[in-house]
């Protein structure tokens, strides 16, 4: 029998979490806490250990950012963190996702899709609507000090593995990268799973984040030069 999921409700409109709670609930998904702002959720995230995080991005005391940075610290068991927002080209949903959260969902998200969300992250997939993503990431990646950092680490990957994470930053799954590269579909999860680990990455979504600030995608959505 599948363990159920459990989920962590972060919101400090009561509202909200009372209707994802009943939405969640019906599916058989378990909602084991409930926190109004971020201090709550950092301690509920520790006391029950949550596979998911349903993480409002914007909360009294403690945002849902600084949460999220606290949950994530790199200790193995840690709950993936969905941020919820009402604004999807929000500057504090990009710095979530940089720091780890899994993916994001707009607040009026439909039932089906809420749920379906939570699964996938559940099983260490990251939750990407590339065109939402690709505009949020074009939007507030900077090339700063952090980003030359990131171009140090560039230099351990082959050339086929910066062809795959090119492509991945513009969205194409796994299915459709395997078809622009004519190769099988189990070839590309081998050059992503190295590449997430090469550079030290949670998931597809800081793929996409280190891909533009590195400059290995611009902003107009085309691939840097290749430097070998």
């Amino acid at each position: 029998m599948t363990e159920q999921l459990r989920v962590l409700l972060a919101d400090d409109q009561t509202l909200v979490r009372t209707g994802f709670r009943m939405i969640l609930g019906a599916d058989g998904i378990d909602v084991v806490a409930e926190a109004k702002n971020g201090a709550e959720a950092v301690e509920a995230a520790r006391r029950t250990r949550p596979d998911v995080v349903l993480m409002d991005v914007r909360m009294p005391e403690m945002d849902g950012l600084e949460a999220t940075r606290r949950i994530l610290t790199g200790t193995p068991g840690e709950p993936r963190i969905i941020i919820l927002t009402t604004f999807d080209l929000d500057r504090y949903v990009y710095a979530a996702l940089a720091a780890g959260a899994s993916g994001f969902l707009l607040k009026d998200v439909t039932p089906e899709h809420l749920t379906a969300a939570v699964r996938t992250v559940r099983t260490g997939d990251a939750l990407l609507a590339p065109a939402i993503t690709r505009r949020l990431v074009r939007r507030f990646a900077e090339r700063d000090s952090g980003a030359a950092a990131l171009h140090r680490d560039l230099a351990s990957l082959t050339r086929r593995e910066l062809e795959v994470l090119g492509l991945l930053a513009r969205g194409l799954s796994n299915a459709e990268l395997a078809a622009r590269l004519h190769l099988a579909e189990t070839t590309v999860k081998t050059h992503v799973a190295r590449i997430l680990a090469k550079l030290g990455l949670r998931d597809r979504v800081q793929a996409v984040i280190a891909a533009y600030e590195t400059g290995l995608v611009s902003a107009g959505g085309r691939e840097a030069a290749e430097q070998t």
